[in-house]
């Protein structure tokens, strides 16, 4: 901006203490100019091209500030829905890759495995935090691929088992090697987390905070 002269100085303008132009709103820069207007020498009064500079540079703040605000919002009402589609997910069971189960509404336990190829003896057992097996499957032979295995949950007394339960699961091939595994559980959605600003709307679940990006099935 060009430098005011004259016999008096300008009142600063709220919002122009120390900063740039581009911190005053629309009513600070009009005072301002009007001052600037009203203080200029007379004999060398700020010419029409420099106004017209002035205009321009304030018009294309402004356009900033506006396209910012209409960004924000535009963010929150995007954060609205996937609020509002996370929500549908409450009460509802999903499939994720995890060495750990947890139960489900029911107290059972459920998942997958999925074995790097054929294997003849396949066992799936259920470990606590104490290192004690607390129940194991005899699943044997299994062909390459998925398969499903399911437990209700309570052990030979007849008592719920508190999960989560790390799950390991052994399989050999026909010359006793180990064959690679992994394993996928099912867990239930009990509430949703609000995402933080820009991010993704977090489950709840027994095992923990998942996003719905973690979901291999839905059920």
């Amino acid at each position: 901006m060009t430098t005011i002269t004259g016999t008096a100085a300008p009142a600063a303008a709220p919002g122009a203490t120390g900063g740039a132009s581009a911190t005053l709103d629309q009513n600070a820069f009009l005072r301002l100019m009007t001052t600037q207007l009203t203080t200029q020498d007379p004999f060398d009064p700020m010419d029409n091209t420099q106004m017209v500079a002035q205009l321009a540079q304030f018009s294309q703040v402004s356009g900033i500030a506006s396209m910012s605000q209409a960004l924000q919002n535009l963010a929150q009402t995007l954060t609205g829905g996937r609020l509002s589609d996370a929500a549908g997910w409450i009460g509802r069971s999903m499939l994720v890759l995890s060495d750990h189960a947890a139960p489900l509404g029911d107290g059972s336990y459920s998942g997958e495995v999925h074995l790097a190829e054929a294997s003849d003896d396949v066992t799936v057992n259920f470990v606590d935090d104490t290192g004690a097996v607390v129940h194991s499957q005899q699943m044997g032979a299994k062909d390459k691929g998925s398969f499903a295995y399911q437990w209700d949950g309570k052990n030979e007394a007849g008592q719920a088992v508190p999960g989560p339960l790390k799950v390991v699961v052994t399989a050999n091939d026909a010359d006793g090697k180990p064959i690679q595994t992994a394993n996928a559980s099912w867990t239930r959605v009990h509430s949703i987390q609000s995402p933080a600003s820009g991010g993704t709307a977090g489950l709840l679940t027994g095992l923990g905070t998942l996003s719905p990006d973690d979901a291999i099935r839905l059920a």
